[in-house]
């Protein structure tokens, strides 16, 4: 592997700030669900922390080859709140990453014939997905005054960030092949 082009450096290493920032954002979230008695919206929040480490450490591990400090430019939702107001916040970051972030990050990627890069943003692109809906339904139940009902586990494939809510995770990832047994379970 070398050093990736200057275009890619800068959205892997921006990709790998805003990621870090959703892990640590996710675990203050998840902490203050629990104290207001969601206990499953606390830990669908570890979960997801645990996905974006996931993605953040993919990113990072892209920029293997360097040697350098570097200032990162990511963004990040501040602000935090009650739940519901968390809530909010996450399904904002999320929905950012799938619809402006990663798309432009893997054109970037691809004009400059980076396939690593573009598969790491791929992979976290597809997970960021699921986490949006995930937290948009967990929302609804919140503003009701009610835990989301969680029926199982929430699954998170080490590899790609993958995300599944049920007794047991897929038989392999549909987004890496990673097997089943790979999956950490919340």
């Amino acid at each position: 592997m070398t050093k990736p082009r200057p275009m890619t450096l800068d959205a892997l290493a921006s990709a790998f700030g805003g990621e870090s920032m959703a892990h640590m954002r996710y675990l203050v979230f998840a902490e203050i669900a629990e104290r207001e008695g969601y206990s499953n919206v606390a830990r669908l929040f570890k979960a997801i922390a645990f996905a974006e480490k996931v993605h953040a450490s993919n990113h990072y591990s892209r920029l293997r080859d360097l040697e350098t400090d570097l200032k990162v430019v990511a963004g990040g939702t501040f602000g935090p709140g009650n739940t519901s107001k968390n809530l909010k916040l996450a399904i904002r970051g999320e929905e950012f990453e799938v619809n402006e972030m990663y798309p432009a990050y893997i054109e970037i990627a691809k004009l400059q014939g980076e396939k690593q890069a573009e598969i790491s943003f791929k992979w976290a692109l597809e997970a960021e997905k699921i986490h949006a809906e995930l937290y948009r339904k967990a929302k609804e139940h919140v503003d009701r005054g009610e835990d989301m009902p969680i029926e199982g586990k929430v699954w998170i494939c080490p590899v790609c960030g993958h995300t599944y809510v049920g007794t047991e995770p897929p038989e392999k990832c549909p987004v890496c092949g990673a097997p089943r047994e790979k999956y950490v379970g919340f």
